[in-house]
């Protein structure tokens, strides 16, 4: 295990350095790369993956490497941000482009992959990217392979290992061979994973001395030594460094050794593997390492880290991308104490949904949204005054305008739009640095419940941004009649499928008060019915509830089912703002309700107004903005806020 070094303060744990790419795997799995139509994109690189899978895991991790200063850089940055990885050694070479990769799982353990790397940003890292101050404030730093394949990267890689050996920091040395980025397989052969090179080990061997942990597989254990088979391999490195040396082996775990490498290759601190099926195996090795860190910089045993370092490895390779499918801590200690029934964890729905609601893209603590996502009545409204439907698209742009007065840029404000009539709304909206947007699927009115466009919602979900929240009305009492509800439950099971399909989050809003009577539990048995199902949405959004006792049974009822959901927010039914905001203190017995979206409360009067003529667009926008902020004060008054 790892021992704390004197010196500074520490205060992050790793730091990864080297390689960092925006990987584009094929989505037609069992395809070659010449037949994949369509891609879906991820950070990638040894490091990098390494640095997400180490914050996945409650590591303070950090990343020394270069972007590019175009979108694909920015999206490193930006998505590293979100994992909680420290991306203040990051530098952007306005230079060089981010390197790309193209990947596709063409079978098992077979994956075709591309190096889009020519002069690219992160291979020309040099010394003077490489702050020692920043290297001092951390408990260790990981080098990588491929970094070592050049001059000035080679270069910067050592002087980060001599600042961290002069603070008592810890090496951690990722052995990470890639021939192909040697310059030793051809362009095509970016899955190859062993060319025998005297030169490439010479210069590996040279880092070992230096390293507290060394992990490697079998064929980068060889070329980390030169030797020609994995004992003598082992023994070559113990000759030359008192490091932890940790063996992959895929599906055979993994074995640790400290001390002497005797003649017995299992005569070591054996890691057992996990039975699950090989979906895609690049990327495995990288969560292998975020899950072994975990344990050796906390000081756990030999044994342990191996544990996690083999369930981590497990999860990747039965998922199609890397660092997106690597395990949080509280999936990784999910699937200890409870396995799965499946060999394919990405089948297994309970870890899926643990992997889902702990990756989601921000947190949400308040959410306070304008509803403008109305069509029905926006349309009745225009044919009572006879104007052309098409002036609803540019009163849904005021609204937009008017949340944006009131949301100044700050946390906590959002909009529900929908496609029909605010196509333009969602450009404006995507330009206010909203909190949220959501968007409507259902037809409105329809129940049983229909959605709007098409009835093959996932092929309509799959254009939506990824930041989108589905949104989806249903007019639900758990009292109707069996054969209704089964046709509802069914809409709702296939559009939960569809949007973890997709990754898009989702809102379920029930509404059960037009049509049977409200009780103290019958919005919390129909929430029930719905867990029952497996639908466990992000959001729900409920009506009013007639007494604490209500509110007290929902919240009950989301706590056994569902301890990662978002909340609930409070709809409004075109209640006077009075009676919301008694509404709204009705809601402080129930945690869970996290705001309110509300919509004729704020627009009604506006709508009729401007519609007809005897508003302009400012006025419009004024008034809307004042009732919102009303709203919003009155929220935050009920919260103390």
């Amino acid at each position: 295990m790892a021992q704390s070094g004197s010196g500074p303060e520490r205060r992050l744990d790793v730091i990864a350095i080297g390689r960092s790419s925006v990987d584009l795997y094929g989505q037609q799995s069992g395809s070659r790369l010449e037949d994949i139509a369509s891609f879906a994109k991820s950070v990638g690189g040894c490091p990098t993956n390494i640095s997400v899978g180490t914050a996945r895991l409650g590591l303070r991790s950090a990343l020394v490497t270069r972007v590019g200063d175009e979108q694909m850089g920015r999206f490193i940055r930006e998505q590293l941000d979100r994992e909680g990885v420290n991306t203040s050694g990051i530098v952007t070479d306005k230079e060089r482009l981010t390197a790309l990769v193209l990947l596709s799982v063409e079978s098992e353990g077979v994956s075709p992959m591309i190096f889009v790397r020519t002069d690219c940003a992160d291979m020309a890292l040099d010394e003077d990217d490489i702050d020692e101050d920043f290297v001092k404030s951390s408990a260790a730093v990981l080098v990588s392979g491929t970094h070592f394949s050049k001059p000035n990267t080679e270069a910067a890689q050592r002087k980060a290992i001599r600042v961290a050996k002069e603070t008592g920091g810890k090496v951690i040395f990722d052995i990470d061979y890639r021939p192909n980025l040697w310059g030793l397989a051809g362009h095509a052969e970016g899955f190859e994973r062993y060319v025998k090179s005297d030169r490439v080990s010479a210069l590996m061997k040279s880092v070992l001395p230096d390293c507290d942990l060394v992990v490697g597989t079998e064929e980068e254990i060889m070329i980390a030594s030169g030797a020609d088979n994995v004992l003598a391999s082992l023994k070559a490195i113990r000759a030359v460094t008192p490091a932890t040396i940790v063996l992959k082996r895929g599906a055979m775990g993994c074995i640790v050794y400290d001390g002497p490498i005797s003649d017995d290759l299992e005569d070591g601190i054996i890691g057992q593997g996990f039975p699950i099926e090989v979906y895609n195996v690049l990327g495995a090795g990288d969560a292998f390492m975020s899950g072994f860190l975990r344990g050796w910089l906390k000081g756990e045993p030999h044994a342990t880290s191996a544990t996690w370092a083999n369930a981590c490895g497990a999860f990747a390779v039965s998922r199609l991308l890397c660092a997106p499918e690597y395990p949080t801590w509280d999936e990784l200690q999910f699937f200890l104490r409870n396995g799965s029934k499946f060999r394919a964890l990405r089948k297994d729905e309970n870890l899926n949904h643990i992997h889902w609601a702990t990756n989601r893209r921000k947190e949400i603590p308040l959410l306070m949204a304008l509803a403008i996502d109305h069509r029905s009545q926006l349309t009745d409204i225009a044919d009572e005054l006879k104007v052309s439907h098409s002036k609803i698209n540019a009163f849904k742009r005021l609204a937009v305008a008017a949340c944006a007065r009131v949301s100044q840029g700050r946390e906590g404000y959002g909009m529900l739009i929908d496609e029909r009539f605010g196509r333009e709304a969602f450009f404006d909206a995507a330009k206010k640095n909203l909190t949220w947007i959501g968007r409507p699927v259902e037809l409105p009115g329809s129940r049983p419940l229909r959605f709007e466009f098409s009835q093959d919602v996932g092929s309509q979900l799959v254009e939506w941004p990824v930041d989108h929240c589905i949104k989806c009305l249903c007019f639900y009492h758990p009292d109707d009649p069996e054969h209704l509800k089964k046709e509802q439950q069914q809409k709702l099971r296939t559009l939960f499928e569809a949007a973890r399909k997709v990754g898009r989050e989702l809102l379920v809003e029930i509404i059960a008060g037009k049509h049977g009577k409200l009780d103290d539990d019958t919005i919390a048995r129909a929430v029930q019915e719905l867990y029952d199902l497996g639908i466990k949405p992000d959001w729900w959004k409920l009506e009013p509830q007639h007494s604490a006792q209500a509110w007290k049974n929902i919240e009950a009822v989301i706590a056994e089912n569902d301890e990662y959901c978002r909340g609930i927010v409070l709809l409004g039914l075109e209640a006077p703002a009075a009676e919301l905001e008694k509404a709204f203190a009705a809601t402080a017995v129930a945690p869970s309700v996290k705001g309110f979206a509300v919509g004729r409360t704020i627009f009604a009067h506006a709508a009729q107004q401007w519609l007809s003529g005897q508003m302009n667009d400012e006025a419009a926008i004024a008034d809307m903005a004042g009732r919102f902020e009303e709203l919003t004060k009155a929220w935050l008054r009920t919260r103390g806020r």
